[in-house]
């Protein structure tokens, strides 16, 4: 006979479609699950299943063959409206059973236990279960067993569920961002226009160049999941390719680099060190329409230790600027420099700036 549905069954629906689970690709974590209840019971058979309105689907199975089966026939459709474990000693002599086709075929389904599946709002999802050809009983090591396991399956659920979730958040908050920094830098662009001071004309520019260089990391990064290593080598060429609209006449900037994998984090300080050096390098290197070059080096060796290398041929920095501690520039090459566990390589004369930082490459 078929079963009835659920009493709270729009609910249960909507608690079960939450958690993006149907129709998934098989995960070890659950496949382990099933195979460790049915070495536990003996059983020839074990599933994770999920009762949908119309079919009943399985997450994991061994011992099937098959990812789902129609709702008519499914045993787990009839224990998920009870409250506890469910054992069928032989499912012959079950009332509900006797007219089912997996049953009573040749070989049937003779045996079942299942443990529910449940929210923490006490709806049922689905079960944990064995099944076997021959009539049998559990011990009541072996049903507990099937409830810790069952237990565990939820868990799985509901972290995958909690990742999906702050995911959702990172990219929301990540948007909103993206739009400040965008917001801010045609602020920026519209006071430059109000200004005749060329001195408050070129800070606005330097503003704006900071802040379309931060955004285009970000948007870099956006696209990125944070256990996912980023390609440092197209990185530096994409962000270079930015700041290289804000040079001054007669400056080129130039970007020689190597693909190498390392970290968000790592992409994240060499981003920030490289727009902060190419934007000192604008500002001050090339006064009074001075012509020259400034240029980026990223090289790895087969150690995973990367090299970036910043330099200019400019008029080099001013001497109160060179110093640790001595401006913003400086701070900001001391905090990346942490973050990338290295110390910053730094030579300042008159045929230019050079700025080094060996670090080895991370894998998130």
């Amino acid at each position: 006979m078929e079963a009835r549905p659920h009493p709270n069954q729009h609910a249960r629906l909507d608690a079960l479609h939450s958690f993006e689970v149907l129709d998934t690709d098989p995960e070890r974590d659950f496949d382990e699950i099933v195979k460790l209840a049915a070495a536990t019971c003996g059983t020839a058979i074990s599933v994770v299943n999920f009762i949908d309105a119309e079919r009943q689907w399985f997450k994991a199975e061994t011992g099937l063959g098959v990812r789902e089966t129609p709702i008519e026939t499914s045993i787990c459709a009839h224990v998920i409206l009870e409250e506890d474990f469910v054992e069928i000693h032989d499912t012959l002599e079950d009332t509900r059973m006797q007219d089912n086709p997996l049953c009573c075929g040749d070989p049937g389904l003779r045996f079942y236990a299942g443990a529910l599946l449940r929210t923490e709002d006490g709806l049922p999802l689905g079960t944990l279960c064995v099944l076997d050809y021959e009539p049998r009983r559990l011990t009541a090591l072996q049903r507990d067993t099937l409830r810790v396991l069952a237990r565990q399956v939820m868990a799985l659920l509901e972290v995958r569920k909690a990742l999906r979730s702050a995911d959702i958040l990172r990219r929301e908050v990540d948007h909103r961002v993206k739009n400040s920094l965008q917001s801010l830098s045609s602020f920026a662009n519209l006071q430059s226009r109000a200004f005749s001071s060329s001195d408050a004309k070129l800070a606005l520019s330097m503003l704006t160049t900071r802040i379309d260089a931060l955004t285009l990391l970000h948007e870099q990064l956006y696209h990125t999941d944070e256990h996912e290593a980023v390609d440092l080598g197209a990185f530096v060429e994409r962000v270079c390719d930015q700041l290289s609209g804000f040079a001054p006449p007669g400056v080129a900037l130039r970007a020689e680099t190597a693909p190498v994998m390392v970290s968000p984090q790592q992409a994240v300080a060499v981003g920030t060190f490289l727009n902060e050096f190419v934007a000192n390098s604008f500002k001050h290197g090339f006064p009074d329409g001075r012509a020259g070059e400034v240029k980026v080096d990223l090289a790895a060796d087969e150690a995973g230790t990367v090299t970036l290398t910043c330099s200019d041929t400019g008029v080099g920095m001013p001497v109160d600027l060179a110093t640790p501690n001595s401006g913003l520039g400086m701070k900001i090459a001391q905090v990346v420099s942490m973050e990338l566990e290295t110390e910053l390589d730094l030579r300042n004369g008159l045929q230019g700036v050079t700025a080094s930082l060996a670090f080895q490459a991370m894998r998130p």
